[in-house]
């Protein structure tokens, strides 16, 4: 990214203010990209372990197979889903809040016994199922902003400051070299005047 300047003093005061800012941002950055670096660790390993749970729920739902086809699956449906939204690093994520089951009276004589474990079996494997969804849904967000801070880190970093920092050097340089020519465009002009005035004395 080139930056455009001018050889001037407007120019250069803009430049450093430019920089200043960006030095000054930079570290806060940082510290953003490293906190939402950590919260996506976070964020993967309990989507690992919500996967882990979910796994040994699916393998206790398989162990009662052949019960199930006596089970009504009418018994039980998620009723709503009560989000929140909680803001890490700056960036907003859903959170799940809580979960509610509609359950259908059934008759707990006529049903077989097992139909109260059946129906805690689903609520906890339905609650499991919707966590590990959000749960990747917030570390998609979280990976996502992760990355544009550490571009924008990049950006400051590797790309920015130095080019300010360049574009300041070229301009005092120039400034520089055309003060000390006008200095000796100054000694040269007086010096032939004084020659001048030898001359006519």
């Amino acid at each position: 990214m080139a930056i455009k300047f001018q050889y001037n003093k407007t120019s250069l005061q803009q430049l450093e203010k430019q920089l200043k800012i960006r030095v000054r941002t930079l570290p806060i950055i940082k510290n953003k990209e490293s906190a939402l670096r950590m919260e996506v660790k976070r964020c993967k390993a309990e989507a690992a372990l919500l996967e882990e749970q979910l796994e040994r729920e699916i393998q206790k739902y398989e162990a009662m197979f052949a019960l199930w086809n006596e089970f009504d699956p009418s018994l039980i449906k998620v009723n709503d889903v009560h989000l929140g939204v909680k803001k890490i690093a700056g960036v907003r994520v859903p959170l799940l809040e809580n979960i509610d089951f509609k359950i259908r009276p059934y008759s707990l004589f006529n049903a077989p016994k097992w139909y109260a474990d059946g129906v805690h079996l689903l609520k906890e494997l339905a609650h499991t199922a919707i966590e590990r969804e959000f749960t990747v849904a917030k570390l998609n967000l979280l990976e996502h902003a992760r990355k544009k801070t550490t571009q924008k880190v990049n950006l400051f970093e590797k790309v920015q400051i130095p080019g300010y920092q360049d574009a300041l050097r070229k301009i005092k340089r120039f400034m520089e070299d055309e003060e000390n020519l006008s200095k000796s465009s100054q000694k040269i002009l007086k010096s032939q005047q004084e020659k001048r005035k030898e001359v006519g004395a």
